[in-house]
């Protein structure tokens, strides 16, 4: 870890499994016995974090592939969405949310956001179905909990699917007593390392109780063949590996203590920066937040990074280019205001340390630093 030159520590954006050395010996343990025994595709860790995540979930299947990117493309396909149908979904996402309807030869029917949560809800859903429309992808963002009954009744009287992207949300609550994962017709989540939840490698993970889905899933992400050589549908190579499956296992033991420092931590912060010339995290009404990112908003938002950075306080921003606008997107014909608030969070949002094994000395610092980039604003500018 970098020492600053008043002896401080820098304080990094997240904090990786080696900074935790009880959890790294019993990690490396078991990454150990993998390797002696040489099951190293599927097997008995994939089938029983299968078992142990769908548990956790509150469905009755999971599936474990080898990306969220992958998940949320097999979902596609076990749904068979494909050329000529439209997938709606939200701008302000990681581009994976819209890269994998791509990836089926799908269009991406970008629609807009909340401006304060950042989430898309009914309203932003309902314009944009239209007669080719098959699914909508809602994205539980930074680790908050899209209100999703509108959405998925919406979507019930429409005759379209509900595939959460909960790649960022694991172990949160969608409803009173029901996991994000629980609500859509299935949803994806990503492993990889820097998640809630997360693996050593890329690493990902369906989720469904809708037998079809998950048995289709099953055949698609080992090339389509039972039994063995028996190729019943052109698949692919999308298993998850048993190392990063004994890896979650151990992990998911203790997602739930994580999630809730992430909480404590979040709250903390969220208190010490009341007054800074900074908008932050709007308080959860409905729903929850497990708080993969502690994303605030400034309109300065560049200015801040740098001023944090000086203090030896890691930034990150989630994310700068609305996938609506990167050119990988440019087809979709969707100009600068046509999505105005995906657009502000772009231009403004900045990512704060977060992660389990935060001090209250590291929160302090950050808040501190934070304060003292409002006062070295200009007044006009400091809002």
């Amino acid at each position: 870890m970098r020492t600053l030159a008043n002896g401080a520590s820098a304080i990094p954006l997240t904090r990786m499994d080696n900074a935790d050395p009880a959890l790294m010996e019993e990690l490396l343990e078991a990454v150990e016995a993998v390797a002696r025994s040489g099951a190293f595709t599927g097997g008995a860790e994939v089938d029983a974090f299968e078992e142990e995540f769908a548990a956790y979930c509150g469905t009755r299947h999971a599936v474990g592939v080898s990306s969220g990117t992958e998940a949320l493309a097999l979902a596609l396909r076990a749904l068979e969405i494909g050329p000529g149908d439209e997938v709606i979904v939200p701008a302000n996402s990681f581009i994976a949310t819209a890269e994998a309807v791509t990836l089926v030869g799908a269009t991406p029917r970008f629609v807009d956001v909340d401006e304060g949560t950042a989430l898309v809800t009914a309203e932003h859903v309902a314009p944009a179905i239209g007669p080719r429309t098959r699914a909508v992808i809602p994205v539980h963002l930074y680790g908050r909990t899209v209100d999703l009954a509108p959405i998925v009744a919406l979507a019930q009287r429409a005759g379209i699917a509900v595939i959460e992207d909960a790649c960022q949300a694991h172990g949160a609550w969608a409803a009173p007593g029901i996991r994000a994962g629980a609500v859509g017709d299935c949803a994806a989540f990503s492993f990889y390392p820097a998640k809630n939840l997360g693996a050593w490698g890329d690493a990902g993970g369906l989720v469904t109780s809708d037998d079809t889905i998950a048995e289709r899933v099953r055949l698609l992400r080992s090339h389509g063949e039972r039994p063995r050589y028996n190729h019943l549908v052109p698949g692919t190579t999308a298993r998850l590996d048993s190392i990063q499956a004994t890896v979650l296992r151990i992990k998911l033991r203790r997602l739930d203590m994580w999630n809730g420092a992430r909480r404590r931590i979040a709250a903390a912060l969220s208190d010490a920066l009341a007054g800074a010339s900074v908008t932050r995290p709007l308080a959860v009404a409905n729903g929850d937040h497990v708080h993969h990112q502690f994303v605030l908003r400034s309109s300065e938002r560049d200015a801040l990074r740098r001023h944090l950075g000086l203090a030896g306080i890691s930034s990150g921003v989630h994310y700068p280019v609305p996938i609506h606008r990167s050119p990988a997107y440019r087809s979709a014909g969707l100009g600068a205001g046509s999505l105005p608030a995906a657009e502000a969070w772009a231009a403004t949002a900045c990512s704060l340390p977060m992660h389990p094994l935060l001090t209250r000395e590291e929160i302090g610092r950050v808040a501190a630093a934070v304060h003292s980039f409002g006062m070295s604003l200009p007044a006009s500018r400091a809002a």
